[in-house]
């Protein structure tokens, strides 16, 4: 167990973040030193707080030597127990810090400190890439959240789609086939200009509205929080030239869309949907071949992120997967020794 950071907190309501210019400039500067996610800017979280929030998160922020060196958003968990908020919107806990800074430390530093008295701390959804993960100490924990994959832009379309799998490139090809015979034009059109995202989203949202995610209730609309959140912050990140949404047509019916965010060379698959009533097409592997020639053509983008779960479609596209997981750091060892045997009598119960 490596010695907790002599860091100096500041506990605050959640709110400040939007409130105070100054913690939203040292928000981004830390997620820069990080991975500089586009999901995890300051304005993403101010957006999240305010559609999915309770009021009762708080932003931790810690300082060394007067100089803010990591931030926090947490929740309550239960009693004496916190965690990083995490709307399933959110790939990764909102956190931030520097970069040499472990997250295991600074959870020591912060259940000894600012929280009062804390008996566990779980920062959620941690990114191997930008977070390795390592081995577990007398008072921490790792699990398994999932694997997720990643394509390098790396040589040219041509080379990459050789690379692909026999039975993919063949299928690709007969449907294309059969649309030209069929007299359906299949297109993608790509839309970046603020003022096309709110129709984008609201067409994203009728073709989920459509599908399976209907009946559980987890679709897009424009009316309810995941609709509202994703639309704010596409929007905003359209000023910016940094939102992009991807959209597949047979003539003109989208029939698959795919939101995106893109910053510094990386765009990262938000949520993707397609028309799940087609049966004889594929639309949202249509869409993805398309997708990945122009970005290969464009040569603007040398890394796509698709941080969801790896699924088997996935591995068509990608043989690249990597960890996320989950840390939970406890007052003492003897708390992590009944968190263990408590797991173990559930996992055995009938």
């Amino acid at each position: 167990m490596s010695s907790s950071p002599h860091l100096t907190w500041k506990n605050l309501p959640a709110a400040a973040l939007q409130q105070k210019p100054d913690l939203v400039r040292e928000w981004d500067r830390l997620n820069a030193a990080r991975g500089d996610l586009p999901f995890l800017s300051a304005e993403a979280l101010i957006t999240a707080l305010d559609i999915f929030g309770d009021g009762r998160e708080r932003l931790l922020v810690g300082q060394q030597a007067h100089v803010t060196v990591a931030m926090f958003i947490l929740v309550p968990l239960g009693k004496f127990c916190w965690g990083t908020f995490q709307p399933s919107q959110i790939p990764l806990g909102a956190w931030v810090a520097e970069a040499g800074l472990a997250p295991d430390d600074i959870a020591r530093s912060l259940s000894r400190g600012p929280l009062g008295f804390c008996l566990s701390l779980s920062v959620t959804q941690l990114d191997s890439r930008f977070t390795p993960r390592g081995e577990d100490a007398s008072d921490s924990q790792t699990a398994d959240y999932i694997e997720t994959g990643w394509i390098d832009l790396t040589g040219n379309f041509e080379e990459y789609w050789s690379a692909r799998g026999k039975n993919l490139r063949q299928n690709m090809r007969k449907q294309r086939n059969k649309l030209a015979a069929e007299g359906i034009t299949g297109r993608m059109r790509t839309l970046t200009r603020c003022e096309e995202i709110a129709p984008a989203i609201e067409r994203y949202g009728e073709l989920e509205s459509s599908g399976w995610k209907a009946a559980k209730g987890t679709a897009i609309h424009r009316d309810n929080g995941q609709g509202r959140f994703y639309g704010h912050l596409l929007e905003a990140a359209a000023k910016r030239g940094q939102a992009v949404v991807y959209e597949y047509l047979f003539d003109d019916r989208v029939v698959a869309s795919n939101l995106c965010l893109q910053r510094n060379g990386t765009l990262v698959v938000l949520k993707t949907t397609y028309d799940d009533s087609i049966q004889s097409y594929s639309p949202a592997f249509l869409l993805c071949q398309d997708e990945m020639e122009q970005l290969y053509r464009e040569k603007v983008i040398d890394r796509l992120e698709y941080y969801g779960r790896l699924m088997d479609w996935h591995t068509k596209w990608t043989a690249n997967k990597r960890a996320i997981y989950h840390l939970t750091v406890y007052r003492w060892p003897l708390l992590k020794q009944l968190a263990e045997w408590r797991r173990q009598q559930f996992a055995r119960a009938p």
